[in-house]
């Protein structure tokens, strides 16, 4: 089992640690609650360095990137970065990742347990004067989450984070210390996520617990997941995989076919497939929580499953996303949900379900 360079302060807070991606990582320090209401109401610091970070470079890179994801990579300026998707020549997700664009190469973050694959997939696909680096071991990366997060982030940075704009990056000092940071996070709140080495991340870590004027929380992967269920941001493994197209997935604004070539286009267009699911949000009418693979019906028929559920931390209700048959795909349509044998009520929602985040402020 891998550790993060922050295992040890995960110990020191007394996390609950558990297997994930072949990570040893915090599901929870005081409690999945309490931390998803810190970040909603104040600020959370989460240890993401499980996540995987390659470089892309060379005369090709910009060219490579576009035939490769599902984006246009044309229009990212120097330290703006790009959420995207790519995909098999079938249209299913390889995975989802950021692309962010520094003056001489590219970053591309991507998901814990797909490393190993995406890494040998894009090598498979290089063609022409492209040079492709897993940096995923020298990188870490800290995601400070929340209204206060720029409040707390403030006193340490040199440069003032309230002109950063949503997905823009900067290569700044942060407790003195050279790192990335990016406007960006998987929360719905206003946030940041801070990429640099060992000594920085850990002197970093440090120095965010040691202010006096706020009460920051370590938050764990238990809140990571209930805060993304409430804005309908999807998990790759559970909400999208291989069998899942970004259309189907509610990415079609990440897939841009107007761009030109690119590795699963003609799979994806309209034209060349009928779709007949499409992942929806929505909230239980009565008390019960979905999970992962329940059944979903409307009147008896079955029309779908849950891929992601859990109890609304700030809703105080049962919410999941999952897949449902296209005609039934509307907001409004109240649905089933079989609960170990017992069917319970919801309704499909437009999301977010939570609709208060900071994220645009």
């Amino acid at each position: 089992m891998k550790h993060t360079i922050l295992y040890d302060k995960h110990i020191g807070f007394n996390a609950k640690m558990v297997p994930f991606a072949e990570f040893s990582m915090p599901l929870q320090y005081t409690g999945i609650t309490d931390e998803h209401n810190g970040v909603r109401t104040s600020v959370g610091v989460f240890d993401v360095s499980h996540m995987g970070e390659f470089t892309i470079s060379g005369n090709d890179a910009e060219n490579f990137l576009q035939l490769l994801t599902t984006n246009d990579i044309k229009k990212l300026a120097i330290g703006q970065a790009q959420y995207s998707t790519m995909c098999l020549e079938n249209g299913g997700i390889i995975d989802d990742l950021v692309i962010y664009r520094f003056d001489d190469h590219y970053m591309m973050v991507v998901n814990a347990a797909n490393i190993g694959s995406d890494f040998q997939w894009i090598s498979n696909k290089i063609k022409g004067d492209v040079t492709l680096r897993d940096i995923s071991d020298e990188t870490n990366l800290i995601a400070v989450q929340g209204p206060k997060s720029g409040g707390l982030l403030h006193g340490i940075t040199d440069h003032n984070l309230s002109k950063l704009k949503f997905y823009h990056f900067i290569e700044t000092n942060v407790a003195g210390y050279p790192v990335v940071l990016s406007r960006t996070g998987y929360t719905g709140e206003l946030g940041f996520e801070i990429y640099g080495n060992d000594e920085s991340i850990l002197a970093i870590w440090d120095k965010l617990f040691d202010t006096q004027e706020l009460q920051v929380l370590p938050v764990g992967l238990g809140a990571r997941d209930t805060l993304r269920m409430e804005m309908k941001y999807t998990l790759y493994g559970m909400d999208i995989d291989r069998g899942t197209t970004p259309i189907e997935a509610g990415l079609r604004w990440i897939t841009k076919f107007d761009k030109g070539a690119f590795i699963g286009r003609e799979s994806l267009m309209d034209e060349n497939i009928e779709y007949k699911k499409r992942l929806v949000c929505f909230e239980m009418m009565e008390r019960a929580v979905p999970r992962h693979n329940y059944d979903i019906f409307v009147n008896e028929k079955q029309i779908g499953m849950v891929t992601s559920g859990t109890q609304s931390p700030s809703l105080n209700k049962g919410i999941g996303l999952g897949y449902v048959e296209i005609e039934y795909a509307n907001p409004g349509t109240k649905i089933d949900i079989d609960i170990r044998g017992r069917k319970k009520s919801a309704i499909i929602m437009k999301p977010p379900l939570y609709k208060q985040g900071t994220v645009n402020l």
